[in-house]
């Protein structure tokens, strides 16, 4: 569950922007219905989440096929229950 907003720590960020931008999203939080500060975090935050999301999907795709490759190149030894489990699995499936 989500903390308050009262209880959610902030930081401040301060920028220098071109003036034109500056009325751009002054503009485009009225249409919407917010502040600046809201449609900042809004966007802002929408943004850097997917950004990060993406990056981590690509990272770990990658470390994935690396790791998909490792094995079939040198796969581990079958443990004695993967053994047992494929003996088992060979005296069922055996035509009669």
């Amino acid at each position: 569950m989500s903390k308050p907003l009262a209880e959610i720590e902030t930081a401040r960020l301060e920028a220098r922007i071109p003036l034109h931008i500056y009325d751009q999203m002054q503009r485009a939080a009225r249409l919407r219905g917010m502040t600046l500060t809201g449609y900042l975090i809004a966007t802002a935050g929408e943004d850097a989440r997917r950004v990060v999301q993406e990056t981590d999907m690509m990272r770990l795709m990658r470390e994935d096929q690396i790791r998909f490759a490792e094995a079939l190149l040198h796969p581990p030894k079958p443990t004695d229950k993967l053994v047992r489990a494929a003996k088992r699995h060979a005296e069922l499936i055996q035509p009669k």
